[in-house]
């Protein structure tokens, strides 16, 4: 009991510090290529929006085709030497011009699909149920963890250095997550299982439609949200990119309180945090003041908190570990497909109706796609 309880802790410790390197490092990336496209080399709304779309187009290749289709020896080295492009690809950044950021941009998200559901992978590997689902709440929690330290590392360097230098002071982190890589657990299995037999699995069904009602707008806040505040309240570099801090702050309050008592019943959080982000994206419309809109920013946390540890545990609940990698993989590749369009559409749509509401406007996929979960899984066993 004592060996099992040591053998937790010890896995605890590596998937905290490899999340919180891994995931501060991407969100710098997702969000200062665009403003360093937009404020360094004058890249207009809809090309900013192209830029990300680039980005995650190869994070989708990755998470979609490539990593489902690798077994667990070759897919670990393709890990480890993802972690290492990715500490290049910072130092390569902070030299881009207007045509190589389209490139180190397309690399940057290659690797990071390589990243990302492995470690979610490894959260779940766990043979306890219980234990899983804590450990799938605690790499949520690091997310959120990674998005208030990486934010507020960089909120404060703005006060110093430009859009080019802040790549370069995220370096040490990269190469912290790569020295980590290399205690990361993969899945201990002969064969894995992908394809079209995965894609119907219902864990996979039921994360999608659940994820839809938050990365939906979280994937034009990730692109957008500094522009419009910066456009809308006329504030200056630091105090734009600073209101991720109470976003992220609410959110990693959020699941930590998760991971210290999990939900069983999975859908009431769900329904509170869904009602949440309608309200919030209202919100964002009618906010008259800076203050204001920090308010409801630091309320759409919730649903950035709660809804993606849901999900991941809807997956560990209704996948065996054969085919969880997979699952995991096409999930990934899904909210990049969202983080790929929404983007591009929300740059396209504010050239006739402005970006906040546009932003608004979002509204929509959210109700829809509540009804359709609530209507097919609420009485599923995955949610009770």
């Amino acid at each position: 009991m004592t060996e099992n309880r040591n053998s937790l802790i010890l896995a605890s410790i590596i998937l905290v510090l490899m999340t919180v390197s891994a995931r501060s490092v991407n969100n710098m990336v997702t969000t200062t290529v665009p403003l360093l496209g937009k404020y360094v080399l004058s890249l207009p709304d809809s090309i900013v929006g192209l830029l990300s779309t680039v980005m995650f187009a190869f994070t989708f290749l990755s998470t979609s085709y490539l990593n489902p289709r690798l077994n667990a020896q070759f897919r670990r080295k393709v890990f480890i030497a993802s972690n290492v492009i990715i500490a290049l690809s910072l130092i390569l950044f902070s030299y881009s011009n207007v045509i190589t950021i389209w490139i180190i941009s397309a690399l940057a998200g290659l690797v990071f699909g390589f990243i990302m559901p492995n470690l979610v992978t490894a959260a779940s590997l766990t043979k306890d149920r219980r234990s899983a689902e804590r450990l799938l709440s605690l790499y949520s929690t690091s997310l959120s963890l990674s998005l208030i330290i990486g934010p507020a590392l960089e909120s404060y360097l703005l006060t110093m250095f430009n859009y080019r230098q802040i790549f370069l002071w995220f370096l040490p982190l990269a190469i912290l997550g790569t020295i980590i890589s290399f205690n990361i657990k993969f899945p201990d299995v002969k064969r894995e299982e992908s394809g079209i037999s995965v894609l119907k699995n219902k864990g996979l069904i039921a994360s999608i439609l659940s994820i839809t009602t938050y990365n939906v707008p979280f994937a034009a806040f990730t692109t957008f949200l500094a522009i419009l505040a910066k456009e809308r309240f006329d504030l200056s570099n630091f105090e734009a990119y600073s209101v991720f801090l109470p976003f992220y702050i609410i959110s990693f309050l959020t699941r930590l309180s998760m991971t210290i008592r999990p939900f069983r019943d999975l859908r009431l959080p769900l329904l509170v945090s869904i009602l949440i982000t309608i309200a919030g994206l209202i919100g964002i419309l009618y906010a008259p003041s800076y203050s204001l809109f920090l308010v409801v920013i630091a309320l759409l946390g919730i649903p950035h908190g709660s809804i993606f540890p849901m999900s991941t545990i809807m997956i560990s609940r209704a996948t065996r570990i054969e085919e969880r990698n997979a699952v995991n993989s096409y999930f990934l590749a899904y909210n990049n497909i969202l983080f790929l369009l929404v983007p591009a559409i929300i740059g396209f749509i504010a050239i006739f109706i402005g970006l906040t509401l546009a932003i608004t406007l979002l509204v929509i996929p959210v109700v829809l796609s509540s009804i359709l979960f609530f209507k097919m899984f609420w009485n599923d066993e995955i949610t009770r």
